[in-house]
Order: structure tokens, then sequence, then C-alpha cells
């Protein structure tokens, strides 16, 4: 199986490095070397900043791709009708196991994201800023980078007499922490879960406040646009997308990377830089809510929104994915399929159930079971999508009904043979392990959920508890997920274990 991504992977430049500037000679920019890097940040009103987003066409890099001028103008607008003053948040919670881009800015040029975020305070009249992380490295880089402008003190505490008051936020390590409502529940001192309710961060976000809320690597753009101008930031990239993006590229390579590339590049050039082979099977595009390319529509992309878009693929939150030929491709989509479905908040009926129940069924397929089994995963996606309280449900549907469409050839081979005849290798990345055991601080190993078939009965009771993890087969015994348990579900696991009536279910350490 595969390994988690390191927090800090190496980093490259496809052309004249810009978000990425300096990386090669420091392993973190402090405020000096931040500045003798990009230079002083020139101060902009709210209409100049919103006309210099528009002009560069600056959208959201999160994976929604939401014009970030308009979420500008949209809190301003607000601000002034209510009287009330606004807030910013950056969202650097990346929470899918495919990417790290934010993680890279945040741990290693902080201050670029910084000024993108202080900008657009300053031109708000904001009275805070927020900065959401899930990782201890980038919350320390973070907090020391406040410190070194003065925005807090030693102990990380918001400073005294300032204009705007600025603070980091830790949410869990967890896919739904990077949704934009969770952050701003989190950080109002809820919990870090998708409210039930949709609503819009730029009418009421934190503490009530128009809030605008973007991404770490929109903020580090936004900057970047600023110290350049629309003229000089739109020398790279394409006339309808200008610039760079930033794409976490693993998988099939030599070794996970962050890569900086000018938008509308071949997707080919990039993965024949990070040393992929020249024929991979599919390219998976946009982490685990994206889609699946196959490999003659990927040998064709340019890596731009409209232009993955155009093909069924999409840019989402920069991830990308070549898969080697020598793997299943629905195993590999099967074995996300039920790490989506552990992620789940548990809040909605549509992902709790709906998603384990997408997994498995796309799980029967790849064991065989034909073409009712197939149907199954259509209609499975087909109930969640639109229907939960977050995007996330509607992003592993996505997910999933692409490979669908991308494996055309192993689709039929499982649903009418006896297989692809290929093992699934776990090229995809997962989280690795549980995190820290509480006593020796040692990283804890995967634990899974096992049956002993002698014992078991087939009470269900286990499916009923733990629904993302196990479910009732068609005999009426419970199908496991190809997943390990994660943190947030370790107690009900623990709990299904102890409650199972005939003692045959039970968790074991991976080795």
């Amino acid at each position: 199986m595969s390994a988690a991504l390191p927090e800090q992977p190496a980093v490259l430049s496809l052309g004249p490095p810009r978000l990425l500037a300096g990386l090669d000679r420091a392993a973190r920019l402090d405020r000096s070397a931040h500045l003798s890097v990009h230079g002083s940040l020139p101060g902009h009103t709210e209409e100049q900043l919103a006309a210099l987003a528009e002009a560069v066409a600056l959208r959201g890099r999160g994976g929604a791709g939401f014009p970030f001028a308009q979420k500008l103008r949209a809190v301003g607008r607000t601000a002034q009708r209510r009287g009330a003053r606004p807030a910013v948040v950056v969202n650097g919670c990346e929470g899918d196991p495919a990417c790290r881009k934010d993680a890279v800015l945040l741990g290693r040029a902080p201050h670029l994201v910084l000024d993108g975020a202080l900008l657009a305070a300053a031109a708000l009249g904001a009275g805070s800023v927020v900065v959401g992380v899930t990782r201890a490295t980038a919350e320390a880089s973070v907090r020391e980078a406040l410190a070194e402008r003065g925005l807090t003190d030693r102990h990380g505490r918001p400073g005294r007499g300032l204009s705007v008051r600025a603070r980091v936020v830790r949410l869990p390590e967890r896919l739904v922490s990077g949704e934009s409502s969770a952050l701003l529940r989190a950080a109002d001192g809820g919990p870090p879960l998708p409210p039930g309710r949709h609503g819009r961060a730029s009418r009421e976000g934190l503490g009530g406040a128009p809030t605008l809320l973007s991404n770490a690597e929109t903020y580090a753009q936004l900057a970047l646009a600023a110290r350049l101008g629309a003229e000089g930031y739109a020398a790279a990239g394409t006339a309808g997308e200008p610039g760079t993006v930033l794409l976490t590229v693993s998988g099939a390579v030599p070794e996970p990377q962050v890569v900086e590339a000018p938008s509308g590049v071949p997707l080919a050039s990039v993965l024949a830089a990070c040393g992929a082979a020249p024929a991979p099977q599919a390219v998976l595009t946009g982490g685990y809510h994206g889609a699946w390319l196959d490999a003659a529509t990927a040998a064709a992309a340019p890596v731009s929104y409209e232009g993955l878009a155009a093909r069924g693929g999409a840019l989402g939150a920069g991830a990308v994915l070549p898969l080697p030929a020598d793997t299943c491709p629905l195993g590999e989509t099967v074995r996300v399929a039920h790490w989506l479905a552990a992620e789940s908040a548990g809040q909605c009926g549509p992902c709790r159930l709906g998603l384990p129940t997408l997994a498995g069924a796309l799980a029967d397929v790849t064991a065989g079971g034909g073409q009712g089994a197939l149907e199954a995963v259509r209609e499975a996606a087909g109930a969640v999508r639109g229907r939960g309280a977050c995007g996330h449900p509607d992003g592993a549907a996505r997910f999933v009904l692409s490979a669908l469409a991308a494996f055309t050839d192993d689709l039929a081979a499982h649903v009418l043979g006896a297989g692809c005849g290929r093992p699934t290798a776990g090229v995809l990345p997962l989280p690795a392990s549980g995190g820290p055991d509480a006593v020796t601080g040692a990283p804890r190993r995967v634990e899974r959920l096992a049956v002993d078939w002698t014992l078991c009965k087939g009470h269900g009771l286990c499916a009923d508890l733990l629904p993302q993890l196990v479910r009732t087969g068609p005999d009426g015994y419970p199908a496991l997920a190809d997943a390990g348990v994660p943190d947030h579900l370790r107690d009900r696991a623990q709990r299904a274990v102890r409650r199972c009536p005939a003692l045959a279910l039970r968790l074991d350490k991976e080795r």
C-alpha cells in the first residue's frame, strides 16, 4: 500500500517561479527573506483590488474556482449595507490526502499568503484575519509569521492597539475540515463540522460578520498580482486564465512534488517533468473530489480550469495523480471511495449512509457483481448528489462516476468476465496512520476491522453502528470496507467490536 504524502514535498517550477520564488535557497522565508525576494506590497482600495482580481481572472484555488472579485465585492456591499466590520479568513485546511500545495505555502512561504489576506483586510476595513490549518507544521509557521509582523505576541495572542486582529485556528486533519462552513464554525468555537444549513460567508460568516473566505493559494496569488500589476501577472499563463497554478503531483511518479506551472501548460509536460512514465493508464485530476481522465484525453489536456473541464476533468484543488498500467484502476477507486465514506461528518443521511452504499456497490462491481452491481453504483451516486449538508457527497459521487467513464474496458472485464487480472497496488495516497499514540507519541499503526467468519452469525449490529465501514452484504453477512479506521471513528469501531453478540468482530493493527 502507498504511504501518505510528506507534509513538505519537494518543489519544482516550470518556468520562472512566482509563488515558489526563493524556496530553492531557503527552507522557509522569514519576513526579511520574503521582502528580499518579493519586495514591498503596495496598498489598494476595495475597488482597486476588485478590479485587479477581475483583470487577472483570479479564482479561488481551493476547488470551487469561484471568481475572487465577486466575493470581495459581495463582502464590501454587505458590510456597507449593514454597517458591519467584515472579516477575512484563509482556508489552509487541506483535507485531501493528495494535496500539499497549501501546506508548502503556509509552511515555507507564509508571508506571501498573509500579504494577500492583510491586503484584502485593509481594503475592506476588516477587523480580524483568521488562518485555518490542520497540520502542526503549518500552524507553527503561520504563528511565527504573525509574530514577525507584530500581529501577535510570543504566546500567539493578538496584539493590542492594532487595526486588525489576527489568529490561527487548528482543525482536525479530516476531509470535511476543508469545507468553508466547517472552518467558520470551528473559528467561532463550535465543532469543526459543516452545519446543516447552507449559507454564504459574504453575508454571515465569522461571528455573523460578512466574511471574505478563500484558499491559501488564492491570497498568495492576490499578493503577487498586487506587486506585478495586471499586465505583469498576465506575462505567464493564457489570455483567459493568466498566471501560474500550483499542483501536487503524486501517484506513479518517483517522488511527490508541488509544481508551479503556467496556466495552460500541457498536462503531459507536467507529468514528464515529474518523471512519470510516458503513457500512464489514466490521470486523476483535482484530487479525490475530482475526476479521472483516460490516457488519451489526459495526453491532450492543458492545465487550466476550462481546458480540463472541457475534457471531463477538474483542476479542483490542484492534485494530479497518474496511474501506472500494472494496477487495477477500479480497485484503486474502491480504496479511495471507502476512505471518502469514512470521512463523512455523519450529520446527514445521504452522506453517512449513501457514501458507504456507493463504495460498497463499486466494490461489488470489482468483485464480479455483474450488471446489477453497476446499476447500483449509478443509483447510489444519484441518490447522494445535491442532498448533503456540504459538498462532500457531490465530490465523492463525481470521483466514482468518472471512473466508470474513464475505465470502460476494465469495467467491462469486471462486469462481464473474471476481472482485469491486475492486483490493486494502492498507488493513490491515503493517510498512513491514525496519528501519534497518546502515551508513547510514536505513530500509531493503522487499525482495520476484521471478522472471524467461524463465529459471525450475521446479526447486522456492526453495520447499524458503523455504516461508514461496514455494510450488510447480499448474503446478510457484514461486508467490510477496504480502509483503515480513522481517528474520528475509532471509538465507534471499538463500540461495534464490544457489542458484537457473537464476538466475531475485532480490530487488527497492520504490521
